[in-house]
């Protein structure tokens, strides 16, 4: 195979069982559910979680946003960046080893099902290096079949937060949304059957950032160098370090890097090395020498989980989440927007009077019940107001005309006012947009 710097030595990690793949599995399992159960999941009849893009709205747990509140998406981006921050300068590339769906997939299904159908990693290597056979070509169709239907149903759920799990997976989704899975299979397909740590290495920017993001004091796996080595086999004599080069960490590693040369982009924090060490180090009575570590506590120190750094990671982070809590707090279930009818400014009646014509679009945002509105204009002395009264079902909008009148002479080229709608109940909600109404300039007097 060929990779982006030439000749690619294609990486056939080994499998292993251990403490951290346990935690793997469990953090894999509860994502998974999260990604492929909550399309389904419905609050008030409304989806749980849903980007409508042709609507303009996102559905998320009881709320509806619309296009108009970008800032609370913003919000969102911003905490996830933060967050991604704080923790990395903490616990490293937790996000890597145990959060990102490359390594969820990877871990989960793909490495078990080669395993299932090709064997461990010797055989694999062995069954690959020989020439072409049958029971080499029906394991990798197989293989091939498995990851294609994988890939189909993962592209479908990720679009059913965007069209709708009932209409993906019955058939009633747009054309435009096939295309979309189909596209998303093709790459998910690729990724997985080839392309793999390769995606970590050249295509995600974490593991070129990452350096800027943690410090001394940042958890890394790493190899406890002064015990291990010198490295020798079998018994070990006096000078000889505890390693005994056995390679099981080099073997199990799905990036193909040896941890016992030190930092590396590559890792990825799976912490299979970790694994494979304790299934080796305490057979000879002596502890693992790859584990969770910082430099810190490599040259003697201690670790500082307060410092400057994660501090205002923190801070920020905290900030943005309560910005974002109160907004939530404050969310109105009403959205008013106003715009001039276009092609005029003001029109003259008969009997001198302004008139001037708003289109005013009213959106319920609530997603069970019906609402009844109305209209009314205050800081604009003498006006009459004709508008009539609104009623909107749950997340339903209308754009009705408003007509504001003035008399004759009261007023001079222009005038500021509020426009504020209200909805009529137990608990009224009101919503107030500033205008400006037009009038021709009156003649100087003298």
């Amino acid at each position: 195979m060929w990779g982006f710097s030439g000749n690619r030595r294609w990486v056939y990690a080994r499998g292993i069982e251990g403490r951290f793949q346990r935690y793997h599995r469990v953090s894999g399992l509860l994502l998974q559910a999260m990604l492929f159960v909550t399309p389904w999941l419905s609050v008030h009849g409304q989806p749980a979680v849903r980007i409508d893009l042709p609507g303009r709205r996102l559905f998320l747990l009881g709320w509806v946003f619309s296009s108009n509140e970008t800032f609370n998406l913003v919000l969102l981006a911003l905490i996830a960046a933060f967050s991604l921050f704080f923790f990395t300068s903490l616990l490293g590339r937790l996000w890597c080893g145990y959060t990102c769906p490359q390594t969820v997939f990877l871990e989960e299904w793909i490495r078990p099902i080669e395993k299932a159908i090709e064997g461990d990693r010797a055989v694999r290597m062995r069954r690959d290096q020989g020439p072409w056979t049958f029971d080499r070509a029906w394991r990798k169709a197989a293989k091939f079949s498995l990851f294609a239907i994988l890939a189909v149903w993962v592209s479908a759920t990720v679009l059913s937060y965007f069209a709708g799990a009932q209409a993906v997976f019955t058939g009633r989704a747009g054309p435009v949304d096939y295309a979309m899975i189909g596209i998303f299979s093709v790459g998910m397909f690729l990724d997985w059957a080839w392309f793999r740590e390769q995606l970590c290495n050249y295509l995600c920017p974490y593991a070129r950032f990452q350096g800027a993001l943690t410090d001394d004091h940042s958890l890394t796996i790493s190899y406890d160098a002064p015990r291990g080595e010198p490295r020798g086999k079998g018994k070990k004599s006096a000078q000889e370090g505890h390693c005994i080069d056995c390679n099981k960490c080099v073997d199990v590693c799905p990036a193909g890097i040896d941890i016992r040369d030190g930092f590396q982009l590559e890792c990825i924090a799976c912490a299979r090395c970790i694994d494979a060490c304790e299934t080796v180090m305490p057979k000879l009575g002596f502890p693992t020498l790859v584990r969770y570590s910082t430099v810190a506590v490599d040259r003697g120190g201690k670790t500082r989980l307060l410092r400057p750094r994660t501090g205002v990671y923190g801070a920020l982070l905290a900030a943005l989440g309560a910005l974002l809590v109160g907004r939530l707090l404050l969310h109105e279930p009403l959205e008013v927007l106003v715009n001039r009818q276009p092609g005029s400014l003001f029109v003259v009646d008969d009997d001198g009077a302004i008139r001037n014509v708003y289109m005013v679009h009213v959106t319920n945002r609530d997603a069970v019940d019906k609402h009844l509105y109305v209209v009314s204009i205050h800081g604009l002395d003498h006006a009459q107001l004709a508008a009539a009264p609104i009623e909107l079902g749950a997340l339903e909008s209308k754009v009705i005309p408003v007509q504001v009148r003035m008399p004759a002479g009261m007023v001079n080229r222009e005038a500021d006012f509020t426009l504020r709608v209200t909805q009529v109940g137990d608990k009224p909600h009101e919503v107030e947009q500033k205008a400006t109404f037009r009038a021709p300039a009156r003649d100087r007097e003298g």
